[in-house]
């Protein structure tokens, strides 16, 4: 299984990423984890990305594609993987494309869950709350995160909609029934 994980922030990506990889035996790459922990190395790629997400922006792309080329080629991804937070972009949805070629892999499936922007905002800000050390955690940052969003990300979802391999799912309810029934559709298709 070789899987992207799109949604708007807040739709809870990387929890049900994390919990997919792990049903599935496979890694989570999580694009904000990775930049978070080039933020905390304190070098000078670190002090860029932290702009960034400080603004609540997309870390560019060329850094973008250049971080999960080095991932990808990692020998725990030649079973599969679930992408969490990348692409971003139609560039990088494109550029993975060509490195997947590359890599002699094809993505399985492509996972979009939705919520109303209401309900994101009221994440984001609970999770800003309980402390979470996320800089990009406040709700000005927030509504900016979603602006950028609809304007760059959203596009990617269209991208591989046409494509044909596109599970939708809303995530309003609990944890485990989102994932319950995002398990249940991959499966589904996996038996078509």
């Amino acid at each position: 299984m070789r899987m992207v994980m799109l949604g708007p922030p807040g739709v809870g990506k990387g929890t049900q990423a994390a919990l997919l990889a792990k049903a599935k035996g496979v890694p989570h790459i999580s694009t904000g984890e990775i930049m978070r922990q080039t933020v905390a190395s304190g070098e000078e790629l670190g002090k860029r990305v932290k702009g960034f997400l400080d603004r609540g922006e997309l870390v560019t792309d060329d850094v973008m594609i250049e971080v999960m080329r080095e991932r990808l080629r990692q020998p725990d991804c030649a079973a599969g993987f679930v992408l969490d937070g990348f692409p971003r972009t139609l560039p990088q949805a494109e550029a993975l494309d060509v490195l997947l070629r590359e890599l002699e892999m094809e993505l399985t499936h492509i996972v979009d869950l939705a919520v109303p922007e209401s309900v994101l905002l009221e994440r984001i800000q609970k999770r800003g709350a309980s402390g979470s050390g996320r800089s990009d955690d406040t709700m000005e940052v927030a509504k900016r995160r979603l602006e950028v969003y609809q304007a760059q990300t959203a596009p990617v979802g269209e991208y591989y909609l046409q494509r044909g391999n596109m599970i939708k799912i809303e995530s309003l309810a609990g944890v485990p029934e989102v994932q319950a029934e995002i398990l249940a559709a991959v499966e589904q298709s996996e038996s078509v």
